[in-house]
């Protein structure tokens, strides 16, 4: 039972979400509305999705060739097609960053593998927080004061913080003041510094500009839904608000699913959506996301019936 702690919460939260927006909306209206999708549309967002995952496996590359490790790069993009499967099948938005790492570890050191996917991840978000700052002085007229300030900060302290971490040594100062219930959480980050120290700054900031070119096509998908639906928000707001549904996954949910649709109408009223086109989008991003990963499960039955005849 206690195991299974961690999922009964996601599973829990996530229903609570739900239940919380079923409240507030018509999920009759939001059915309608993704039934009536423009499916070109859908379809570019979902080859927006699985060509993200090409982009990310490069982006994960440069970190590892950083440390000298000989994986190709065909293997790093069948692991992330594989994550994407797992992150679709299982409820959590990491289940696929744990099959990249014991994967990885076949062919670098475990503790190497974790700390680049650890590292990976983190360009990514550091990235979503650049663009998030680089799009405010485009924000559109009518974009809600106090949602501005929340953007800011929320950017400010992400990218304030992520730097601390990767560059460690202030935050290895601070670990040695961490309880014992909490060294699980510190290792983790332990890890990530040892592996930014490892792959070297170089190829941080290499990653760093992959990240940046993955998260202009992660906002692209989001567009790409909102056209599906009919939607004319323009391309600046998705940059200002990505983040904070970015950011969504990183709590205990089933890969955001509730929270992000709770949030939805609150950053996307002030670009004319009401509650249910809103929650419709967040929706049809999830399911394209969902989908997308699909196709990870044959990649990667192949690459493991490959490798195991090679061998």
């Amino acid at each position: 039972m206690r195991k299974h702690l961690g999922t009964i919460i996601k599973i829990s939260i996530t229903l609570l979400a739900l239940l919380y927006v079923s409240t507030q909306v018509d999920f009759y209206d939001i059915g309608q509305r993704l039934l009536q999708a423009n499916l070109v549309w859908v379809l570019v967002g979902f080859l927006l999705v699985n060509f993200s995952l090409v982009v990310r496996a490069y982006r994960w590359l440069l970190l590892l060739r950083g440390i000298g490790a000989p994986i190709k790069f065909g293997r790093l993009v069948s692991l992330y097609f594989a994550a994407q499967f797992f992150n679709s099948v299982l409820p959590s938005g990491f289940s696929g960053d744990v099959v990249r790492a014991v994967e990885a570890a076949q062919d670098v050191p475990a503790r190497t593998a974790a700390g680049t996917v650890l590292v990976d991840r983190a360009t990514g978000l550091l990235a979503l927080f650049m663009l998030g700052l680089a799009a405010l002085p485009f924000r559109p007229d009518n974009f809600p004061p106090t949602l501005f300030w929340q953007t800011t900060a929320v950017c400010l302290i992400g990218l304030i913080g992520g730097f601390v971490v990767l560059e460690g040594r202030l935050v290895r100062a601070l670990g040695r003041l961490v309880p014992g219930f909490l060294q699980p959480v510190w290792h983790k980050v332990d890890g990530v510094i040892t592996a930014v120290q490892a792959c070297g700054w170089t190829a941080v900031w290499q990653a760093m500009g992959v990240s940046i070119l993955f998260n202009l096509i992660q906002i692209s998908w989001f567009a790409a839904a909102g056209r599906a639906l009919g939607y004319s928000v323009p391309f600046s707001y998705y940059i200002l608000v990505i983040p904070f549904l970015s950011l969504v996954i990183l709590l205990p949910s089933i890969g955001g699913l509730g929270i992000r649709e709770g949030l939805a109408p609150l950053l996307f009223a002030s670009a004319g959506l009401n509650s249910e086109q809103a929650v419709a989008l967040t929706l049809l991003v999830f399911a394209i996301e969902r989908l997308s990963g699909l196709l990870g499960a044959p990649i990667y039955i192949i690459d493991t019936l490959r490798r195991s005849r090679s061998k």
